[in-house]
Order: structure tokens, then sequence, then C-alpha cells
């Protein structure tokens, strides 16, 4: 993203710190949710079951393992906190017990970055002459933690939002009852799969079709499999 490099303009975007971004939940939670619920959805088509099966078993997926992975992705941005938490009251309790030890750390550190002579002397001595930055350095260096931990909330809720927004698409030509409901779900499956993973290629140095190529690639075997699964049952259970 281009932006201004005035000093006024770097000043405002430094003292408000750094942007979490959270489109990593939401691409996680879209790709799951269009895989898992099209996976009902050709599991029970497989079984020769009702369109009413279907919307009961895929809205009960979808509300049910959306809730699911956002507490998951909640509890697992919360753990983050606590760990972060963890480590810097160790290393505070490290500075009180062994200052010079701590010291050292920071001058090894500022060592391997390429500073030397008075230049790393001086930016020793600015560093720990402040307990605050001291810890975070530390933590930052030491224990390649971020500056910030994202937000457990929002995490969770793009996960969720993100889920329920492309896990309902399969549903979609059920729910207002089209004809040849199957097949139009797969088509709209099929093209939020590659939409998810086209725009899943800018964290990547995957082009955007490879990428999208790819994401339709995984979500169609998942399908295949539910739908096959449900087949064999259907034929078992005819045979008992």
């Amino acid at each position: 993203m281009e932006h201004s490099h005035t000093t006024e303009a770097i000043g405002q975007r430094l003292a408000a710190g750094p942007d979490h971004n959270y489109l990593r939940d939401w691409i996680y939670g879209g790709i799951d949710g269009s895989v898992t619920t099209f996976a009902v959805v050709s599991g029970v088509v497989g079984a020769e079951l009702s369109s009413w099966v279907i919307l009961v078993m895929g809205f009960a997926n979808l509300f049910a393992d959306g809730f699911s992975m956002a507490a998951s992705n909640y509890l697992g941005t919360r753990a983050e906190h606590e760990d972060l938490r963890r480590l810097e009251a160790i290393e505070n309790r490290h500075i009180d017990l062994a200052p010079e030890g701590e010291r050292e750390e920071i001058r090894q550190i500022y060592l391997n970055k390429g500073f030397t002579g008075d230049d790393l002397t001086r930016v020793v001595e600015l560093v720990t002459s402040d307990r605050t930055r001291w810890v975070e350095t530390m933590l930052r260096e030491e224990y390649g933690l971020p500056q910030e931990v994202r937000s457990p909330w929002s995490a969770a809720i793009t996960t969720f939002s993100a889920f329920l927004a492309c896990g309902l698409v399969p549903l979609l030509p059920y729910l207002f009852r089209t004809s040849k409901a199957f097949e139009l779900s797969i088509l709209m499956t099929g093209l939020v799969f590659f939409t998810i993973g086209s725009l899943k290629s800018r964290w990547s140095t995957a082009s955007w079709w490879r990428s999208g190529l790819s994401t339709f690639f995984v979500g169609g075997i998942a399908a295949t499999l539910a739908y096959v699964v449900g087949w064999l049952l259907r034929i078992l259970a005819g045979q008992s």
C-alpha cells in the first residue's frame, strides 16, 4: 500500500502503531466453510436423500462448525496473549536476577546486526536504560514475538463471518428450490473455491490462477470423497 512520506504523515502513522491484518482468518474461514458445507451437500446427494435433509444438515453444519472454528481461533489467539505475558514476566525476572547477563544478550543481539565499537556500546545503553524497551526488545529478538498480538475477538468474528458467507453458497440453490440444484451448487461452490484461492495468492508466491486452481482442486477432492461415502452408505443400506 502506498502512503505519504512527509514528516507529519510518518509521525502520525508510527504513532498509530501497526495495523493488524485479519484477511488470513477470513480466507481460512471461507475455504473451510465452503468445503465442509458442500461436502455435506455432496454426501446427502450421494445417499439420494431429500432436499430437506440437505438444508437441515447443511445449516446445522454451517452454524455448529462455524462457531467451533471461531471459538478455536479465539482460544488460539488468546493463548498467544497469555504466552506473551508469560515470557514478559520471565524477562522481567531475569533482568532483576541477572541484569549483566541480560545486557550481554542485548549486546550480542546488536553485534549480530552489525553494530560494533562505540555504536554498539551506545545502542546497548539506550535499550537497557528503559526497562519497557529492554523487555520488548528481548521479546522480539530472542523469542521472535510480534510487537502486538492480534485481537482474539476480531480473529474469531472474522473467521465466523467468512465461514457463514462462503458456507451458505452451496445451500442457496436448495434454499430457493431451483431446478438442477446440485449442478448449480457445484458451479457456485467451485467459483467460491477459485475466488478464495485467487485472493489467497496475495500472501504467497504463486500466481492468482495457480492458487485459485489449487484451492479449487482441494475443495473438489473433499466434495468427491463426501459424495462417494454417501453413495456407498446408500448401497450398503440397500443390501442390509
